[in-house]
């Protein structure tokens, strides 16, 4: 069975809890990932024999999984990796993590458990079909784990890891031509766990040669095991320090590359020690301050840049503005024309530090001819995401489409002139905000408005996208007062009814509804011809570009906003579903299985969640439907019986209501129920047929027994309800397994593409223009009630108030 991506992610990160106890998360990753690695390149020799890493028996991960359980599983499995390491030139690679530290893993007996079970969780994996053509899964996995390894890493251990979106816009910004050749190289001189590197290979159709560096040995190690879990075995990653110790010479000089993207520690006060000065890295420029090394990583990737090179280089925004040596060499930067472009990232992006960043793109090619900086501010664009912040698909596309396009964008985007920046105001200044003001504009108050009534046109026209869209419904809503004014023919309450009811604003929901129906249509070959040779990335690259070229035709609505929620879509559901059709085909895919099941750290079972469930405990059936939910089978083929299991829920409800009602209505202090119910004034069905029994045999209170005999019988009801709910939803649920064995391909693929892709996206583009009324509305109201009442008519109001605040008190005696 073919793994979903989200599985996959979610029991990685369930083994890594299996190590969590008081180790830090820079510790426990190394077990986990060593793991995943045996595992991925033991599945890859068995399928692939002419695979580049060599597993010996002893080595592999089927003879991990014969060492579970043994006394000494700890030792073994350090001896296994061990060959492993020795077979491929990896020793200090995958070899770091020890498995019988008892320090780290527990005593004899806590660690051979905790080991096994680690073992256990890796072992119902199958990596072998899990890297369909063009997407890599597995990759994406270990990168998942870096993630959560670096946000759990605190600060000063967490700056291992570019984040995914980050690295994703900076291999675009290259913009790499589709023909470039394997052999063009691109290079990172700090090069971490090599994501960013690997982001830039996988933007070349044919791939790159990967060239790196990295001063930590651990995190060295990282890089290396994550480009072979990419399939970039060929890389050549070197560790030692970059400034003091560049790895990469030739004939005396630093050797050159065609690429480079960088990710360097931020402002590293300590870069001095060891420097090397013998490259002529700072040549022409000076030298970066003592205290501060941004620079000198700058002016070393500079240096190691070909004539025609170009490069996407982090760092923190300081380094557009700061003075002194800084300012000197920021000066000869600009006229020597190798700074293409500056984009303005948002804050709290980057693990190990929250400070505002900026990615500057350099290219030397044609650096002379250049007239101009493109700047972006991309610093409002992102979304939370737990304690960081990240970039949306839709701030990723528009930061790309701005670049690319050299787009200008009001508050966002501009080419500004080299004749500005070196203006003597600004002075070789490249800070963003003296370019592009990206602030909001100000909601200013008109004070003849608030003196004299009314709502400023101007206020109005800086509405006039939604009045294109809907040309009527400005003459609906406001009539002239007079000159340079309007106002308010409805109440503010009526706004919502009048916006949402308009024949225009119906028909654009329609014709917003129909774009996303044509788009499908046109796009439903190429998703019904999905087989096991489709790049899933591709595929999805294809169908959402269409749909954001469609969209940036359409008045109002804007085209990101719809990019958001189709690529939101396929993030969360889309990615697994079609790398599961692309494993192991519609058909197969869409057919139920057993919900898997394991032991957790305390070895008690536990299993993954299921859609339909026949039985409790260890006896029961859990059936997992990953492709196809029950729901779309049953709304399609069994829309009857859902109707009568609904009405049977409804009465099952009602029943239960009408219990706690009359219980609360009987059970209160005095009541005919208040003996019978506890302290709290609940009263169950078993207490009440005691009380009842007891009542009887006393002889109590008959309208006491009345009410007991009454809640019994409500008791009783109920318990029939839930009876056929139980029995209407075990026969719904059955029948419902049972189509799933008769589905033809056809159906399978309608269902999928219909009833569950296409209602999905029609919905959440749907969203979209519900959000567009709502943000007109509550804009509108805050117009018609910030100048309702004017100011004459406030004080009309204080002085009637302020009156008869006085004839109260002279009818009390007082004098005001």
């Amino acid at each position: 069975m073919a793994l979903k991506k989200s599985d996959l992610y979610s029991s990685l990160w369930s083994s890594a809890d299996e190590l969590r106890g008081s180790m830090d998360a820079s510790q426990y990753k190394d077990y986990v990932l060593t793991l995943l690695f045996v595992k991925y390149v033991s599945d890859k020799a068995k399928e692939d024999k002419s695979s580049l890493i060599y597993v010996p028996d002893d080595g592999s991960f089927d003879y991990l999984v014969s060492l579970k359980g043994k006394p000494d599983v700890g030792e073994k499995v350090n001896i296994a990796v061990r060959r492993l390491a020795e077979e491929n030139d990896l020793l200090g690679v995958i070899n770091n993590a020890d498995f019988d530290d008892p320090t780290k893993l527990g005593d004899a007996k806590e660690l051979q458990v905790k080991v096994s079970n680690l073992i256990g969780i890796f072992q119902d994996m199958d990596f072998t079909g899990s890297k369909a053509e063009g997407d890599d899964l597995l990759g994406d996995a270990y990168e998942y784990l870096m993630r959560h390894f670096a946000t759990q890493s605190g600060k000063s251990k967490g700056q291992f890891y570019t984040p995914a979106e980050v690295s994703r816009v900076m291999a675009q910004l290259l913009q790499i031509p589709a023909s470039t050749p394997k052999s063009t190289t691109v290079y990172d001189p700090t090069c971490g766990s090599g994501s960013l590197l690997i982001k830039v290979a996988d933007a070349a159709p044919n791939g790159l040669s990967i060239y790196g560096q990295e001063n930590d040995n651990a995190t060295w190690a990282l890089a290396r095991m994550n480009m072979i879990l990419h399939g970039n075995e060929t890389h050549d990653l070197r560790q030692g320090n970059t400034l003091a110790d560049p790895k990469f010479i030739n004939s005396g000089s630093l050797q050159t590359f065609d690429y480079l993207v960088a990710n360097p520690p931020f402002s590293v006060k300590t870069w001095t020690n060891g420097f090397d000065s013998s490259y002529g890295r700072f040549d022409g420029f000076g030298t970066p301050p003592d205290k501060n090394g941004d620079y000198a990583f700058l002016l070393h990737m500079i240096k190691s840049l070909r004539p025609r090179g170009k490069g996407v280089v982090v760092l923190p925004h300081g380094v557009l503005f700061r003075g002194n040596s800084e300012a000197r060499i920021r000066t000869e930067l600009i006229k020597r024309g190798y700074i293409k472009a500056i984009i303005g990232l948002p804050t709290n992006l980057f693990y190990g530090t929250g400070i505002p960043a900026c990615l500057i793109v350099i290219d030397k090619q044609d650096a002379q001819a250049r007239t101009g900086i493109f700047m972006i501010d991309a610093s409002k664009g992102f979304a939370k995401d737990g304690p960081k912040n990240r970039l949306r698909p839709r701030d990723m596309h528009k930061i790309v489409d701005a670049f690319t396009g050299s787009k200008e964008i009001a508050r966002y985007s501009r080419m500004v002139p080299i004749s500005e920046i070196t203006d003597p105001k600004n002075n070789y200044n490249l800070n963003i905000p003296r370019y592009i003001d990206s602030s909001a504009p100000e909601d200013i108050q008109d004070l003849c408005a608030h003196m004299q009534g009314g709502i400023p046109n101007s206020d109005l026209e800086a509405l006039q996208p939604y009045w294109d869209a809907f040309p009527s419904l400005r003459s609906e809503l406001f009539a002239p007062l007079r000159d340079g004014y309007s106002e308010l023919k409805v109440q503010t309450g009526e706004i919502r009814s009048i916006v949402t009811g308009t024949g225009e604003y119906e028909r654009f929901v329609r014709d917003t509804a129909n774009t996303v129906d044509q788009w499908l249509t046109s796009k439903r070959t190429v998703l019904e011809s999905i087989v096991s040779s489709t790049k899933p990335a591709d595929l999805i690259h294809d169908i959402s570009e269409v749909l954001l070229a469609v969209f940036r035709s359409r008045p109002l609505i804007d085209e990101y906003g719809v990019y958001e929620q189709v690529m939101s879509y396929w993030n969360q559901v889309m990615h697994d579903d079609v790398s599961l059709i692309v494993s192991e085909g519609w058909s197969k895919a869409a057919q139920p299985r057993i919900a898997r099941a394991w032991k957790d750290k305390n070895n008690k079972p536990k299993y993954e969640d299921a859609q339909i469930v026949f039985g409790t405990g260890a006896k029961a059936q859990r059936w997992v439907m990953d492709l196809l939910p029950p729901e779309y089978v049953i709304a399609r083929y069994f829309s009857a019986e859902q109707s009568e299991l609904d009405r049977l829920t409804e009465a099952r409800d009602a029943s239960t209501l009408k219990i706690a009602e009359y219980v609360e209505e009987h059970a209160v202090e005095g009541g005919l129920l208040f003996d019978a119910a506890d302290d709290e004034g609940n009263l169950n069905n078993a207490a009440a047929k005691a009380a009842l029994k007891d009542l009887k045999i006393t002889k109590g209170d008959p309208d006491e027994i009345v009410a007991l005999t009454k809640v019994i019988a409500l008791y009783t009801a109920e318990t029939k309800a839930k009876g056929s709910v139980k029995d209407a939803t075990i026969a719904l649920n059955e029948i419902a397994i049972k189509k799933y064995k008769t589905l033809t391909e056809e159906e399978v693929r309608n269902l999928i593409i219909d009833d569950k892709w296409g209602a999905t996206l029609q919905q959440q583009v749907n969203g979209e223009v519900i959000a567009l009324g709502q943000t007109l509305v509550t804009r509108l109201r805050v117009l018609g009630t910030r100048y309702e009442q004017t100011l004459p008519e406030f004080e009309s109001r204080i002085e009637l108030l302020s009156a008869r605040v006085t004839a109260h008190l002279a009818l009390m005696g007082v004098q005001r």
